[in-house]
């Protein structure tokens, strides 16, 4: 994944749209790092008008300072994520129009439950830490396999694994879960829907140390599924179904070890 932290005059800001269309923008725009304060950036309204695009506008032409992420700009990396009127979502895939009140006005702030490096661009550092000590990496195993594994999509597993694979990590589901506000130490949806991908991956050969991972107090049992990541996540998957299909599986084990 490509990170880029905006600081300076944006070359690649041709994709904002021409032709004023309505009363301006009042966007209000976090500065600062984890004290700080909104700023308010008045900016025309244009048609097809991304989010994104308005945070282009206003570092190109009104304050060069402003710092923000993006890369890919068309909703396949996800390093543009922000929070948008109270709700964590891409903003390169969301429009002006659906995400602004009626007067017009857009509050932009960093993701939430992640350190704020300054203004709009957070750091993910804890985020793939959480990611790593769930053990959400492929074991391959000490010797190699001789040949290629083959893993048929009809097979029980891969079906259930199918769709949480087509997480890219984004941070969304992580700023938006209630339980990493409250509990620093939960390892968050995005990380145990990875655990669960691979859980589910008959080429794996960590599945002991990666159930034990997901089951301390940070684990899957911490999740209080309020569904706030499934609600929020902007690939419209269901990372809350993943940790349940967790928590069954940390209890298939500890049955086994029992009998």
């Amino acid at each position: 994944m490509i990170f880029a932290n905006i600081a300076g005059n944006d070359s690649g800001a041709d994709s904002v749209m021409s032709g004023e269309s309505g009363e301006p923008l009042q966007v209000e725009v976090w500065r600062g790092a984890r004290s700080g304060r909104f700023q308010t950036f008045t900016v025309p309204r244009r048609q097809n008008q991304t989010v994104l695009d308005v945070v282009t506008e206003i570092q190109r032409d009104l304050d060069p300072t402003l710092s923000y992420r993006f890369a890919c700009r068309v909703g396949m990396c996800g390093s543009c994520a922000m929070v948008v009127n109270g709700r964590p979502r891409w903003t390169c895939r969301t429009r002006v129009s659906g995400a602004a009140t009626r007067d017009g006005a857009l509050r932009l702030e960093p993701l939430r439950n992640l350190t704020v490096i300054k203004d709009l661009a957070v750091d993910m550092t804890e985020f793939f830490e959480k990611w790593n000590a769930a053990h959400g990496y492929f074991e391959p195993g000490p010797v190699s396999e001789a040949t290629f594994a083959v893993i048929p999509p009809t097979t029980k597993e891969r079906q259930a694994a199918d769709e949480a694979i087509e997480c890219i990590g984004c941070g969304v589901c992580y700023s938006a879960c209630d339980v990493v506000r409250w509990d620093r130490s939960y390892l968050g949806p995005a990380a145990l829907n990875r655990a669960w991908t691979l859980v589910n991956d008959a080429r794996d050969h960590g599945q002991e140390g990666r159930l034990e991972a997901v089951s301390g107090p940070g684990g899957c049992h911490a999740c209080h599924t309020h569904m706030s990541c499934t609600t929020f996540c902007p690939k419209g998957l269901a990372p809350t179904y993943s940790i349940a299909g967790l928590k069954r599986a940390v209890l298939g084990r500890a049955l086994r070890r029992r009998s």
